[in-house]
């Protein structure tokens, strides 16, 4: 185009006066005009999208690649790479996943890398569901046998686990035929957990090609075509731009609490800070704190797998623990903390990779709580065996008020804590003199004003 160009411009003047230099000049600058427009109708290549597919398939994954494919199509991106290492996940993740990869007007490339990295159990189904599979050598997939969560929270071998094992057999051999890929190989991964390595897997028109890196996977997609929809792609990518698609901060957030072994945490937190709470009234930041970490937790927890009778311990754990405020024994506190231990291990265990949890968290869990219990049973016999105090020796001795909020006053006398009342405000600090004593409730009367500087 160029060479075309300067050849228009250094066309033969049959004369050299002003208007062949007008003339040459006007040609120079059409000439001009012309390469202006030459070079803005070349466009440059369409952008390269990569995701990253890590981690257990979950409600967070699966909006963060619909965000992402969204995204693709709004910039016209040429090819969306998904970079899998998973575990497998949740089918309905996994299928919102499928669902937005074969609604896409941008093309998908699944790429199974880097060395070490897996594409298991519902990584097999989204891999197979992709415009493009590809892995990278010291990678496998496969193994994806649906596990049915049943109400014991493991595998059934009843009739419901055949259903969702021919149900995921017929998917996946679908979308194999969509694809034109081993569908044979797909169902066996479904029916007998078969797996592959990446040189296997090309051999077996399991994936489409193997590539070290991005870079190679790009280059060998170069000029490749591919069928989207209805529509017959090209794919130009020898000097398109790769860019991330990061994951949002609620979106990091979401895939903090999906984590069984977090939600936990944040359940068994809670529960502490609002038993600290109404165990010990005023104290404010473990209530505030408790709320919300029970919050978080449990709003993670309906995002997993659950198990009933988990959920069941776990209720009945709280109970338990509640009822230790009213009735002080310390007993009713261990039952509660080995009733939540038992809902930890009963409550995640449905054999979905990426749901279950530690055992050493469950353990040391566990002695938290047996050392935090032990303590409290330890407290409680020891206030069994300290001798109280008579109603003679109380009256007219002289108290400290520790808490003087009205309708629940607590002051300190001879060593003890007491509920207290009295008709005239108090102050944190102030001395009292005990006139009556009704059961476990004190008469206070003040014995003089409040000390200067204390709250009133």
């Amino acid at each position: 185009m160029a060479d075309c160009i300067f050849a228009l411009a250094q066309l033969p003047s049959p004369m050299l006066n002003d208007s062949t230099v007008r003339l040459r000049a006007f040609r120079w600058l059409f000439a001009g005009l012309l390469w202006l427009a030459a070079s803005g109708a070349v466009a440059a290549p369409a952008p390269v999208v990569t995701v990253k597919l890590e981690g257990a398939v979950s409600p967070a994954s699966a909006e963060h690649l619909q965000a992402a494919l969204d995204s693709a199509r709004r910039d016209r991106a040429g090819l969306v790479v998904l970079l899998v290492d998973t575990p497998g996940g949740l089918e309905s993740s996994m299928r919102t996943i499928i669902k937005a990869i074969l609604a896409s007007p941008v093309p998908v490339a699944a790429f199974v890398t880097p060395a070490g990295a897996r594409a298991a159990s519902a990584g097999t189904f989204i891999l197979y569901a992709s415009h493009v599979a590809a892995m990278s050598p010291g990678t496998n997939v496969g193994a994806a046998t649906p596990v049915a969560i049943g109400g014991n929270g493991k595998a059934s071998e009843s009739a419901g686990k055949d259903k969702a094992i021919n149900d995921a057999a017929a998917y996946i051999r679908s979308l194999a035929g969509l694809r034109g890929r081993n569908a044979d190989w797909a169902e066996r991964a479904v029916r007998q957990a078969a797996s592959l390595d990446a040189d296997a897997a090309l051999k077996l028109g399991v994936v489409d090609l193997l590539a070290r890196d991005l870079p190679e996977l790009l280059h060998k997609l170069d000029g490749r075509t591919l069928q989207v929809g209805r529509d017959a792609v090209r794919l130009q990518l020898g000097d398109a731009a790769v860019r991330e698609y990061p994951q949002s901060w609620r979106l990091r957030l979401l895939s903090v609490l999906s984590d069984p072994g977090i939600a936990l945490l944040l359940v068994m937190l809670g529960l502490a800070g609002l038993f600290l709470e109404l165990s010990s009234p005023g104290l404010l930041l473990p209530g505030v704190l408790g709320a919300v970490s029970l919050l978080l937790g449990l709003y993670a927890l309906q995002m997993l797998p659950l198990n009933f009778a988990g959920i069941a311990l776990l209720l009945l754990g709280v109970a338990l623990i509640i009822a230790e405020l009213f009735v002080p024994s310390g007993l009713l506190a261990a039952s509660g903390a080995l009733a939540l231990v038992a809902a930890a291990v009963m409550l995640m265990d449905s054999g979905l990779p990426g749901t279950r949890l530690p055992p050493a968290l469950v353990i040391g869990l566990a002695a938290l709580l047996a050392a935090g219990m032990a303590g409290a049973v330890a407290l409680a016999m020891r206030s069994r065996r300290r001798p109280v105090s008579d109603a003679s020796a109380l009256m007219g001795a002289t108290a400290l008020v520790i808490d003087p909020t009205p309708g629940r006053i607590w002051v300190s006398v001879q060593g003890e804590h007491w509920h207290g009342e009295c008709t005239t405000p108090l102050a944190q600090g102030q001395e009292v003199r005990v006139v009556a004593r009704h059961g476990l409730t004190l008469q206070l009367a003040p014995t003089g004003p409040p000390h200067h500087g204390e709250r009133k």
